[in-house]
Formats: C-alpha cells, structure tokens, sequence
C-alpha cells in the first residue's frame, strides 16, 4: 500500500509561485508513474500534470502548460509540482496520485493511490 502526503499549499497573490511536494511511503516509489489533479469548489477534479515512472515522459493539461514543471526526486520518495505566474483560477485542492508500478501515464489513466489534497488560493 502506498501512502502519499502533499505540502506547500498556501496563499499566493497572482503572478506569484509555490512549489507542491508529495512523499511517499513504500518501496515501489521508482516504479511508479505519478500525477497531480486539482479540484476547484463546485467543479470535478481534473488533471494538472503526470510523470512516468522512469522520470523520463511529463504529460501536461494545456491551462498550465509553461507555467506547471512537474518533477520527480526517487531518492527521497518525492515528486513536486513547480507553480509558475499563478492566476486566480487555478485555486483549488490539489491532489498528488501514483499508479500500480510500471504503468505509464497515457491520458485518462487510472491512478490508485490518492493524497489527502493542499489547498492552493490565488488572490488577483
């Protein structure tokens, strides 16, 4: 069973940066595929970024394209979701998720293992 903890969520004025972080329990970490999703109040979650398990495929949603890196640290269980020029509405929890081992992160995969979520606000 893998475990997935998010920090560095806060307040932010637009324009501004955060840089997510996710741990991760386990010993499969490296073998795994990971993404990030965001949920706004009212809305579904949808997907932000994912990066497959060798670290060497990213996968992006157009609305943060060039603004989101997503990145991955298999040395200390960890993947981050660097945030660029924020705008207000990318205010939302944001999620981090990891997939059974060596599954890749074709678009609409299915992830197993699901964070608790960071809350991020963008004030404009």
């Amino acid at each position: 069973q893998v475990q997935l903890v998010e920090s560095g969520g806060g307040l932010v004025q637009a324009g501004g940066s955060l840089r997510l972080s996710c741990a991760a329990s386990g010993r499969t970490f490296s073998t795994q595929s990971l993404g990030w999703f965001r949920q706004a109040p009212g809305k579904e979650r949808e997907f932000v970024a994912a990066i497959g398990w060798s670290g060497g495929s990213t996968s992006y949603a157009d609305y943060v394209k060039g603004r989101f890196t997503i990145s991955r640290a298999n040395a200390k269980n960890t993947v981050y979701l660097q945030m660029n020029n924020l705008k207000p509405e990318d205010t939302a929890v944001y999620y981090c998720a990891a997939r059974r081992p060596y599954r890749g992160i074709t678009p609409g995969a299915t992830y197993e293992y699901w964070g608790q979520g960071t809350q991020v606000t963008v004030s404009s």
